[in-house]
């Protein structure tokens, strides 16, 4: 209904009286769902960048090369925080389950 023309809950054109109710515990399920939601995707995406770091740091500490040690080198960089995340997550996890 585009271009509807109201005062307050009442429909100028119908006279008809529109219901627009929403509730605190609605928008608090609505604004709980988005944070759950956004905080998966963050956790989701820290995992994936520590097993890409593994995974290089790996691959590189295989070469014998000075480029090959320099990146395995750089790759250890963040892969301590990004464990500390993890332990973060897997707890948080252990948590909710025994909750």
């Amino acid at each position: 209904m585009t271009g509807v023309k109201t005062r307050g809950n009442l429909d100028l054109e119908t006279g008809e009286i529109m219901i627009t109710t929403v509730t605190l515990s609605t928008i608090t399920a609505i604004s709980n769902m988005s944070a759950q939601g956004l905080a998966g995707l963050i956790g989701g995406a820290a995992v994936v960048m520590l097993l890409v770091f593994l995974v290089v740091k790996e691959l590189a500490g295989a070469g014998n090369s000075e480029t090959s040690m320099r990146i395995s080198s750089l790759a250890s960089i963040p892969i301590v925080p990004l464990l500390i995340v993890f332990g973060v997550i897997v707890a948080v996890k252990i948590i909710e389950i025994l909750s």
